[in-house]
């Protein structure tokens, strides 16, 4: 039996797996959430996706030009991915700004200071964890702006009637809304270590340093990750009170 001290691969680990996509599966259904279907396709795709991976970052880190093709990639699943959720296939690419203006700055910030290391197995997954906390902040930022636009539009009409820029106006209905989309990461600064262990902080743990240097590098990383969300966060809304989103 082998163990990464954290789980044992023993022989009943797929059982194990299996068993809790069928509960995931069996809970949306009974539900009625509309989602059965998804949790399969969502765990499978998992399973390829983190297998293909673990392979790619094993052969790449060592090259300067892999770990940068890398990275573009992610980049380009987390625009693509963004954009189709928000705008149904229409100007998807818009999407890809908030996440670029989110993710780049901070970690250029992270590697001009010293802070991390320019090695690929450091930078591909700072990178990976930025560019997956922009994806969510842009995800939900622009759905929710979107949404109060359309459905709101005639209190949009209303400001506009009152005097107000269009942008003004735009930014006044959609913009308390939109602004929700910080609420995950906020919550997650703000308990850690009292509801969750984060990943960071585990890994670290297991990967043999000491409690203090864990909670260090866990505080860097949910701060950069605030700050890389809450620049996601207002560019979306800015594209979205501007005609490119909705």
């Amino acid at each position: 039996m082998r163990s990464s001290s954290l789980i044992s691969f023993t022989p009943l680990l797929p059982v194990a797996l299996l068993a809790l996509v069928a509960v995931g599966v069996g809970v949306a259904w009974l539900g009625r959430l509309g989602h059965a279907r998804a949790v399969v396709t969502a765990c499978l795709r998992a399973a390829v996706q983190l297998g293909a991976v673990s392979v790619v970052i094993a052969g790449v880190v060592a090259l300067p030009a892999a770990v940068a093709g890398f990275v573009l990639l992610m980049y380009g699943v987390a625009t693509f991915t963004a954009g189709r959720r928000i705008t149904e296939g229409r100007g998807w690419w818009w999407a890809g700004a908030p996440i670029a203006a989110g993710t780049v700055p901070v970690l250029a910030v992270l590697v001009a200071s010293g802070v991390i290391s320019t090695k690929g197995i450091v930078i591909i997954p700072i990178a990976g964890i930025l560019l997956g906390g922009c994806l969510t902040a842009t995800t939900l930022a622009g759905r929710r702006a979107v949404d109060e636009l359309v459905q709101r539009k005639g209190e949009v009409e209303a400001a506009l009637a009152l005097g107000f820029e269009p942008r003004d106006a735009a930014l006044e209905i959609c913009r308390p809304a939109a602004a929700q989309a910080l609420v995950p990461a906020l919550d997650q600064t703000r308990t850690v270590g009292l509801v969750t262990l984060p990943g960071a902080f585990v890994g670290m743990l297991l990967g043999g340093a000491s409690p203090i240097e864990a909670g260090v590098v866990q505080l860097v990383v949910l701060v950069a990750l605030l700050a890389a969300e809450a620049v996601a966060t207002v560019v979306t809304i800015e594209l979205a009170v501007r005609g490119h989103l909705v």
